[in-house]
């Protein structure tokens, strides 16, 4: 059986004992450990590490080594998930006895409803009877492949019963794309002092010098009361001479002139939805305001190049 349908036969299965595992696991005090031999350990580090960075703290402990001292890094108030497609390996039993001693939750994955380890589960989440995919029916395809969409899924309902959002995410993923994609505004944005801004009044011969002075390609129009009245883009320039407007237009106002009711964004935003918008909007440069709309920054494109966003 192909991958994606042993996946779409496991989530068919799906019951009661799912919810059961995910209410033990989010009662632990302390950490998921997670174990597992062979590949199933292999999959096993990379369900430790999705828990870990989704709010739910978790670590891979080696059946092996277990039986030679690191059983000690399993306490009172953790959780246990065994994983083992024939649900008879004989590295993990240490480690099953030991939670078992001390009454520390175990959830297992496995491929065998009768197998030892379901039976020593407190809740047995047991996969599908399907063949591997390799030729021989023996390499662990199949099977790896549920094990780790399971992992998955139980990471996603506990990231969403602790409410785990985009904030959470920042603070365990600082680094890389992601990180970056989760940046607020404020944070990326150039501060007042950079923001290219003139009065309604200012004729367009002093607008285009204040324009390029400040290298964004764009002029923030500024009331009287300090909000974004409107804004001059390379566009309007453009429009303006189309519509025969070259002989007046460094003589105009720039209110004349400027798009009035730009798109603008708050600094609370996150970077990944700021791109969107210049997307959506088809522009370089978005003025930051405040909710009385007064500028309070300005945010170019090429700043969310920069760190990766785009």
């Amino acid at each position: 059986m192909l991958g994606a349908e042993a996946l779409t036969e496991m989530a068919r299965g799906l019951d009661s004992r799912f919810d059961e595992a995910v209410e033990r696991l989010a009662r632990a005090t302390g950490r998921v450990v997670v174990s597992g031999m062979g590949k199933s350990g292999h999959v096993g580090r990379k369900i430790a590490a999705t828990l870990a960075s989704t709010g739910t703290p978790a670590q891979f402990v080696h059946p092996g080594e277990a039986s030679h001292g690191d059983l000690g890094m399993i306490v009172p108030g953790d959780a246990v998930i065994a994983i083992s497609n024939s649900g008879e390996t004989a590295e993990l039993g240490d480690l099953v006895a030991h939670a078992r001693r001390f009454a520390i939750p175990l959830v297992s994955i496995v491929g065998r409803s009768g197998s030892s380890l379901a039976r020593d589960s407190d809740v047995a989440l047991v996969l599908p009877a399907v063949e591997e995919a390799c030729p021989n029916g023996l390499a662990p395809t199949t099977s790896t492949t549920m094990q780790m969409a399971m992992g998955d899924a139980l990471a996603v309902a506990l990231l969403t019963r602790r409410g785990f959002g985009p904030e959470d995410f920042r603070v365990f993923h600082p680094g890389g794309k992601l990180g970056a994609r989760l940046s607020r505004v404020g944070a990326i944005m150039h501060g007042p002092t950079e923001i290219p801004l003139a009065p309604p009044e200012t004729r367009m011969d002093e607008a285009l010098v204040a324009m390029t002075a400040k290298h964004f390609g764009c002029l923030g129009i500024q009331d009287a009361d300090g909000r974004l009245a409107g804004v001059i883009t390379d566009g309007d320039l453009r429009r303006a001479l189309r519509a025969g407007q070259g002989d007046t237009l460094l003589s105009r106002r720039a209110e004349e002139v400027m798009t009035r009711t730009p798109r603008t964004i708050g600094p609370d935003v996150l970077a990944v939805e700021a791109l969107r918008v210049m997307n959506e909007g088809a522009i370089t440069a978005l003025f930051v305001v405040d909710e009385a709309r007064r500028p309070i920054g300005i945010l170019h494109v090429h700043d969310l190049l920069r760190l990766g966003v785009a």
